[in-house]
């Protein structure tokens, strides 16, 4: 253990490196699926059976293939068929940005249907256009709904970024797994990754926490005094996404 400590400390250039490389990958990853998320969901609900089959498509393709395949091919197969190489952390986030984004559809398309018809009945009767009445009555109300799933969802794709090794990206599993060869301590390099990782998925999820609390602040709904620091069952996730049983 000694050596490891030791390697670790005049490591640490590239263990922030790693971590650094780790939370670009999650970050622009989750920014662009949240992106794909809103087009694939607002696709989902169109009145246009054409727009609402692309999206299925997309989506069930991208549920129905795994990230492992998935990551693989826009790193080794992509290059010879179109002439283009992608940088192992560019492959990694664009695979991330769809997989995900293809489940955030989902979590979007319901958290808009959820919305009550009332709503949609009031907003047509003030006389607003379908895209002002989308943006300002409708998705505030479901974005309060879709943040709890959205939450999951990114300490999701957190956990798959050490996936990036397997391309080659200098991410923290990168780093630690070479300290774990150079020094052969297997138990305490995993156990600094499952300690790393734990600080990384909290942060986040107090973060995600703090934005739905201002979120149901904005429309004046009840935060709770212990909301920011609480944790969630799966099945309470998945009432906030679906709106219950309304």
């Amino acid at each position: 253990m000694s050596d490891f400590l030791s390697a670790f400390v005049d490591d640490l250039p590239q263990l922030r490196s790693g971590l650094w490389v780790t939370l670009q990958a999650t970050v622009l990853g989750a920014l662009l699926a949240l992106l794909l998320s809103f087009v694939l969901g607002l696709m989902s609900v169109s009145r246009l059976l054409v727009t609402r089959g692309a999206s299925r498509v997309v989506v069930e393709f991208f549920r129905g293939t795994s990230l492992y395949i998935q990551l693989f091919w826009l790193y080794y197969a992509m290059p010879p068929l179109t002439g283009y190489e992608l940088t192992p952390l560019l492959c990694g986030v664009v695979a991330f940005g769809l997989n995900y984004g293809a489940y955030g559809s989902e979590v979007v398309r319901g958290a808009i249907s959820s919305v009550p018809r009332a709503q949609y009945e009031a907003a047509v009767a003030l006389n607003m256009t379908p895209l002002y009445r989308m943006r300002k009555v409708i998705i505030p109300q479901a974005w309060v709904q879709m943040i709890p799933s959205f939450t999951n969802l990114l300490i999701q794709l957190l956990k798959c970024t050490p996936l990036l090794w397997l391309i080659s990206a200098a991410d923290l599993m990168t780093v630690i797994q070479q300290l774990r060869d150079r020094t052969g301590e297997t138990l305490t390099a995993y156990l600094t990754l499952l300690v790393a990782y734990f600080v990384l998925a909290y942060v986040l999820t107090l973060l995600m926490n703090l934005l739905e609390r201002s979120a149901k602040r904005r429309l004046g709904l009840p935060t709770g005094a212990g909301s920011l620091l609480r944790s969630r069952s799966a099945t309470e996730a998945v009432a906030s996404a679906t709106g219950g049983a309304r």
